[in-house]
């Protein structure tokens, strides 16, 4: 607690001292932000500048200063996200609007993507609006990833880059570059990406068991506009990862139970198609959009002993126009998809429990969005959808079901300087496909079907802005009701009820050349009643807690030099539960981590940028929050990375 208080004092100290300078410019934290009603009033937003800020290696880095978003396991291939303290398989996930259904192992990560390849994230944590997509049951998260205009300037028709980084802790290695130009309305986007290591340690300078690196991720994108403005693109976006992990993914060590081996490899392939259609010169009621895609990710595991193979796959597409009124806009389309989760499994000595099955999903949806001013002070979202839902189980026996979501969200200008803001959505979610590395040919389904997921979310939220001061607070909470929790021995049709609330709160202070803030958010979860465990909670929650989260930056334009910090504290969570016992369970710890870079362009030629980077600068022997397994005492969660000291250098041409 030395360091979280010593960590305190210096950010007040630091926004002390600055408050005495004058803001000349407004600066945008990406915490929260309330704009026109042409948006979702509830979205937590990480643009381009951020990332490139942050220069994030995994999922883990890119929302590390978001206190309501966290990112359990230290190893890339079996990172969660957790938003408001629920998982992300209960969040409508797109990449460049293609929906992923990604849910094949828990042991493995959900929705693995390389944020080098992005520009943007929105998420709209809880209440999401209706052409978010199905299933949005706890919200939405839309990455989005780099296209020509954000490379390349207007006069130019032709550029590049190439960039390498060293990060000492695992000796990693990371090569990329991109070409990207443009051409008599043709555009196009190569991009890149090679990284390898050895075992990264932790805090204590022992070995992490299955953290090695063996990482490749490419992007591809080709598009033509023409003179009408008719557009048409075609991205094909990809990431592999082939290494020894931990036998169970996402866990160091069980010391009890069956014996195993300590690692195996893991072979995990995610790829996204997108095409898309879109009119870039709209005229009022005419604004269209067309989507066709498809996702899959393939993770194998080729033992001596078995072979699995699991497959989860998404057909999706969505046919929308934005007509435009004079007070706001209303987006109404049809949206759809055909989801199939896979399992082959087979044992080399022995075939008793071999496998071949699928289950599959198909939806149609119709939605319409309104996003309108109601007067220069008020503004308000709101929107409803129909879905109607086809369940195939493995024995081929097909199941009908439909539902209705609606949403309500709206904003108050009290004062010049003051925003009030709140929302609600119920969520038919319909019958989720269950995870791959589970189907078990002997599950005996109900007649009548699976009952269908349902889910309420509601947040209150206000937003002072005073001059270079930004102060936000907001209350959440979300309930799932029949949540389908399947399990290999138990059956397909056990289901859970999910109750996740809590309250975040931000300070932000922006000068001309700089910012600093602070986020803390409370999050706690239950399950049936009770609060939350991590194996409970799988594909749903985890225990959360308390996290304070602060970041400082500052640039020194005369010599193109920024330089800046961030910490998170995370504090210690007596909350649990003990799911041997039944009874509380034991107190999970604190810890505290800071990082801190420098990036410098030099004047003489802009085109370069060299960057130095010390991460876990303490190096703090902990786990995060969100890692699976800490209240358990038979389990070694994995842990976090220890001090490590990374450079890079790219060049544009």
């Amino acid at each position: 607690m030395y360091k979280s208080r010593l960590l305190l004092t210096l950010t007040a100290s630091l926004w002390a001292s600055t408050s005495l300078a004058q803001a000349t410019d407004s600066f945008q934290l990406n915490t929260i932000f309330l704009e026109t009603a042409s948006e979702n009033d509830n979205a937590v937003d990480v643009e381009s500048e951020d990332i490139a800020r942050q220069n994030p290696a995994d999922v883990q880095d890119l929302f590390k200063s978001e206190p309501t978003i966290s990112v359990g396991s230290s190893i890339p291939a079996s990172q969660k996200l957790y938003v408001n303290g629920v998982e992300e398989t209960n969040l409508n996930v797109t990449i460049d609007s293609s929906r992923q259904n990604n849910k094949v192992f828990h042991h493995a990560t959900t929705t693995y993507i390389d944020p080098a390849l992005l520009k943007a994230v929105r998420i709209n944590p809880g209440v999401a609006p209706a052409d978010a997509g199905a299933g949005a049951l706890a919200g939405s998260v839309a990455y989005e990833t780099r296209d020509v205009g954000d490379l390349l300037g207007e006069d130019l028709t032709f550029g590049g880059f190439v960039k390498s980084e060293y990060d000492s802790n695992g000796n990693i290695f990371t090569k990329s570059g991109s070409v990207y130009g443009r051409k008599g309305g043709f555009e196009y986007l190569g991009f890149l990406k090679i990284a390898n290591g050895d075992l990264r340690s932790d805090g204590s300078g022992e070995d992490i068991v299955g953290s090695g690196t063996d990482l490749v991720s490419g992007l591809g994108k080709l598009a033509y506009e023409a003179e009408s403005g008719d557009r048409f693109e075609f991205s094909m976006e990809q990431v592999t990862d082939d290494e020894l992990r931990p036998y169970r993914a996402n866990i160091a060590l069980i010391t009890a139970g069956r014996p195993v081996d300590l690692t195996r490899n893991y072979d995990i392939n995610r790829q996204n198609f997108v095409f898309t259609y879109t009119d870039e010169t709209p005229t009022g009621w005419w604004d269209p959009t067309i989507k066709l895609a498809y996702s899959e990710t393939d993770l194998v595991i080729d033992e001596d002993t078995q072979f699995s193979r699991g497959t989860t796959g998404s057909f999706n597409g969505v046919i929308q126009n934005r007509f435009a009124l004079p007070n706001g806009s209303i987006t109404a389309g049809v949206d759809f998809y055909s989801d199939e989760a896979e399992l082959e499994y087979y044992g080399v000595t022995d075939s008793t429990y071999d496998i071949l099955a699928s289950e599959k999903s198909r939806n149609i949806g119709l939605f319409a969005q309104a996003r309108m001013d109601l007067s220069p002070r008020a503004r308000v979202s709101y929107g409803l959808r129909a879905d109607f839902q086809e369940f195939t189980d493995l024995h081929g026996e097909t199941t009908s079901d439909n539902g209705f979501s609606g949403n309500l969200s709206g904003e108050f200008d009290v004062t010049d300087n003051v925003v009030l803001s709140a929302g609600y959505s119920s969520v038919w979610g319909g019958v989720p496909l269950a995870e791959n590395f589970i189907l078990n040919d002997a599950w005996a389904y109900p007649e009548d079907g699976i009952e269908a997921v349902t889910s309420e979310n509601i947040f209150l939220a206000a937003n002072a802005n005073f001059g270079a001061w930004d102060l936000s607070g907001k209350l959440f909470r979300t309930n799932i009701d029949n949540a389908r929790t399947p399990s290999w021995s138990g059956g397909p049709d056990l289901q859970a009820d999910l109750e996740s609330r809590g309250f975040e709160l931000g300070l932000g202070y922006a000068w001309a050349n700089g910012f600093a803030r602070i986020g803390y958010a409370n999050i706690d979860s239950e399950i049936d009643g009770r609060t939350a465990d991590s194996y409970s909670g799988n594909y749903l929650t985890t225990p959360l807690g308390e996290v304070v989260t602060l970041e400082v930056v500052h640039t020194l334009p005369q010599h193109n030099l920024t330089f800046g910090a961030d910490a998170q504290i995370v504090l210690s969570e007596t909350n649990t539960y003990d799911f041997d016992t039944g009874g509380a369970g034991p107190t999970l710890p604190s810890y505290e981590v800071v990082n801190g870079f420098v990036e410098w362009k030099p004047k003489r030629n802009e085109n370069w940028t060299i960057r130095g980077e010390v991460n876990n600068l303490f190096d703090a022997t902990y786990a995060n929050r969100a890692t699976y397994g800490q209240e358990f005492a038979t389990v070694n969660p994995l842990l976090e990375p220890g001090r490590s000291f990374k450079i890079s250098a790219s060049l544009k041409f």
